[in-house]
């Protein structure tokens, strides 16, 4: 089986200790794509090992700086790698479904006219698809997993894990903004997680589950930096969180071809509603609320982006440790 190979990897490998594997979440193990069986825990760390010795392979030839100072915990590193360091990748994309298995919609568009689109990573994909594809209205035209802001094009699960493409799991969302706000998906962002963590989110330790916002365009630079710093604000006040947001903001022209986004392997699409998952969620929301809207947003831009729903929403429907897992798959009814 391939988790049998795989552990071998480790051993070979060195770059996680059997002990480090069995550390890894028992709770579920997210399970690998296109040939390969549903591994135990212990899935993130065989990655490592699979990346980390294809990295060595090649370190002569790229004259990277070494990787073995690089401290590797839970399944990732907790610095970031430099381009030089990263894995190759590959140029085909992973191949989906067409549709959506929640939404029915197309995975990779054609998007109705007047759709926008950002990028986010606010730790494991899973749950943070989930809550995004559930928001009411039917504004939420498509929504898709895959690792952003990296170095390396079109990585696959174990190399994302590894550290080593520079990747944080992340959310693309289309949707229409005119049945549902940009910051509206903004505050499900930021009180879904605990942003104030660095390198990881809850049990979920490397780069890989570092927080970020992409934007597309200015406004949505000017709004997103205007929410972290109103949330930051916020945590502080109500004492939660551990200090400074971490939260990177980086715009998608700032990858080749601004290309900020790739899709994940299918069987990470969706995952939380499809049959047999597991129901996995390590995201640590603080229970505390975006400041109101007109507190925070720039002045020119208010009108433009008041959001659509409303304070008796949030108070019924607003992010909660373990809400994704235990909520309905379909998009919520409001009002």
């Amino acid at each position: 089986m391939a988790t049998n190979s795989l552990a071998f990897l480790v051993a070979r490998g060195g770059a996680a200790s059997s002990a480090a594997v069995a550390s890894r979440h028992s709770i579920v193990a997210k399970a690998p794509a296109h040939g390969f069986a549903a591994p135990g825990a212990g899935a993130c760390f065989a990655g490592v090992a699979v990346a980390t010795v294809q990295a060595r392979s090649r370190r002569t030839v790229r004259g990277s700086r070494g990787i073995q100072s690089s401290r590797v915990a839970m399944g990732g590193m907790l610095r970031m790698i430099a381009e030089d360091e990263a894995l190759p990748g590959r140029a085909s994309e992973m191949p989906i479904a067409e549709k959506h298995f929640v939404l029915g919609t197309p995975m990779k568009g054609p998007w109705p006219e007047g759709s926008d689109m950002f990028v986010f990573a606010n730790g494991c994909f899973w749950g943070s698809e989930k809550g995004i594809w559930r928001l009411p209205g039917g504004g939420i035209v498509s929504t898709a997993v895959g690792y952003a802001a990296g170095f390396t094009p079109n990585p696959n699960y174990q190399e994302a894990c590894s550290g080593l493409t520079g990747s944080t799991e992340a959310v693309q969302v289309v949707f229409d903004p005119e049945k549902v706000g940009l910051v509206d998906i903004l505050r499900w962002f930021w009180q879904a997680h605990d942003p104030t963590q660095g390198m990881g989110q809850g049990n979920d330790r490397g780069t890989q589950y570092r927080s970020g916002l992409y934007y597309f365009n200015d406004e949505q630079k000017e709004i997103f930096e205007a929410s972290k710093a109103a949330y930051e604000s916020a945590l502080q006040a109500a004492g939660r969180g551990r200090g400074q947001v971490t939260t990177e903001i980086i715009s998608a022209n700032a990858f080749p071809d601004g290309k900020v986004f790739y899709y994940a392997e299918d069987y990470h699409q969706q995952y939380l509603a499809k049959p047999g998952a597991r129901p996995y969620c390590s995201a640590q929301p603080q229970v505390v609320d975006l400041p109101a809207f007109e507190s925070w947003c720039p002045q020119h831009l208010q009108e433009k982006y008041k959001p659509k729903l409303g304070e008796d929403f949030w108070k019924e429907h607003g992010p909660k440790p373990h809400c994704v897992i235990m909520s309905p798959n379909e998009p919520i009814v409001w009002p």
